[in-house]
């Protein structure tokens, strides 16, 4: 068996600090801007991809971010690494409770360490996947300056010390496709090539990708070379079947969202429009692609005289697929065994650190499995490769 090269994870996550928008806001902002204050823990309901959430008036205490009437408690569940399998659960609990490589850049290079991990990608937690948080916002003027508070963050803070392994990914102010572009520009002069955004934004409210709103964003991502990062969760509805159905459901099928959005991608048009415009989608495994590639080619090719495919494509969708869409992936051995129809090029391997289905600490021995039987430069463009030609990191060397 070969030894395994080093990783670059293409999906993990950040748990904020709890001074980022206290030290970066204005003064006259600090005490509207998200700020974290311990309070009883309460009660926890979930909606969607979303947890509401009051504090309670007695008993063991939590960290809540606040932020307008947004109470939101940091959960063992979300900072599971280094937790006993049986200890993740959606319990409130405190930043005293959880590994200081949840929040801490220098504490997160050594847990990246341990786990063989040379350069990671994070997604961001309070936030939401990206920024739906700020979406939701009352101030539009104070979200705003919140985004821009967190990359001018995620660049400086979290992933400039860090000689290049902690990789930058940014939010944009989901309302305003112009501010959103913008802000793309602005974060591309420094460096950064990859932004979080919804699977599908009309969930959140938002126009759809066929509606032509998004094109200036679309646009200025094409121009700077700047990866749409798409995480699962990231639309906020998630797929169930009831209201009384257990969660584990949900979390099964959750990879329908990434599903049913690269389908809306593959017959919008946008990727024939904006050719050099790339997607990632994050934590939906791989498995379920070379099926949807299959009927959304047999539906254009087919169906065309009765099925609106939206655009005309001149090409069949998979077409679209190969040339501009990335999977990620951390236990799927299906899709390993479909490896060649989801294209050896098009899928990266991921952590998900300090998430409970994050392979931390043995992500090395779990991937070794997971691709025995591959050969070397197939699994070297699984682990690295891909995810180093994608963003554009061609200074990592061989290992940390």
């Amino acid at each position: 068996m070969i030894e395994l090269p080093w990783i670059v994870s293409v999906d993990d996550h950040v748990i904020e600090p709890p001074t980022l928008w206290t030290s970066r806001l204005p003064a006259r902002l600090r005490e509207r801007g998200p700020r974290v204050q311990r309070l009883p823990a309460g009660e926890l309901q979930l909606a969607g991809a979303r947890y509401v959430e009051r504090p309670g008036t007695e008993g063991p205490l939590a960290d809540y971010w606040v932020y307008e009437d947004l109470y939101q408690s940091l959960k063992r569940a979300v900072a599971a690494s280094g937790r006993d399998r049986d200890d993740m659960t959606m319990t409130a609990t405190t930043y005293d409770d959880i590994r200081p490589g949840c929040f801490e850049p220098v504490a997160r290079l050594g847990d990246m360490d341990v786990n063989w991990t040379q350069a990671s990608l994070c997604f961001p937690n309070f936030p939401r996947f990206c920024g739906q948080t700020f979406l939701e916002a009352a101030d539009r003027e104070l979200a705003l300056l919140c985004v821009q508070a967190y990359n001018d963050w995620m660049v400086e803070e979290w992933c400039a010390p860090s000689g290049g392994r902690l990789v930058p990914l940014c939010l944009v102010p989901l309302w305003d496709a112009g501010l959103a572009a913008a802000e793309v520009e602005r974060n591309a002069r420094r460096g950064v090539r990859a932004v979080a955004f919804t699977e599908i934004p009309p969930y959140l409210g938002l126009p759809s990708i066929h509606s032509g709103d998004w094109d200036p964003f679309f646009a200025a991502c094409q121009e700077t070379g700047t990866v749409l990062c798409l995480h699962i969760g990231s639309a906020t509805k998630m797929p169930s079947t009831s209201p009384d159905a257990p969660l584990g459901v949900t979390v099964t099928i959750g990879f329908g969202n990434c599903m049913n959005s690269l389908a809306d991608w593959l017959f919008s048009g946008k990727l024939a429009q904006f050719p050099g415009l790339r997607l990632m989608y994050a934590e939906g495994q791989i498995g379920w692609i070379p099926y949807l590639l299959e009927r959304a080619d047999d539906v254009w090719q087919q169906h065309r005289a009765w099925v609106s495919t939206g655009t005309p494509l001149a090409e069949p969708p998979s077409t679209y697929y190969y040339r501009q869409v990335h999977g990620c992936f951390f236990r799927d051995r299906h899709g390993m065994r479909s490896l060649d129809e989801c294209g050896t090029a098009n899928v990266m391997f991921e952590v998900d650190y300090p998430h409970s289905d994050s392979t931390w600490p043995d992500t090395k021995a779990v991937a070794t499995e997971l691709m025995a039987g591959l050969e070397p430069e197939v699994v070297q463009r699984l682990v690295r490769g891909n995810a180093i030609e994608l963003f554009g990191l061609h200074d990592l060397a061989d290992g940390p």
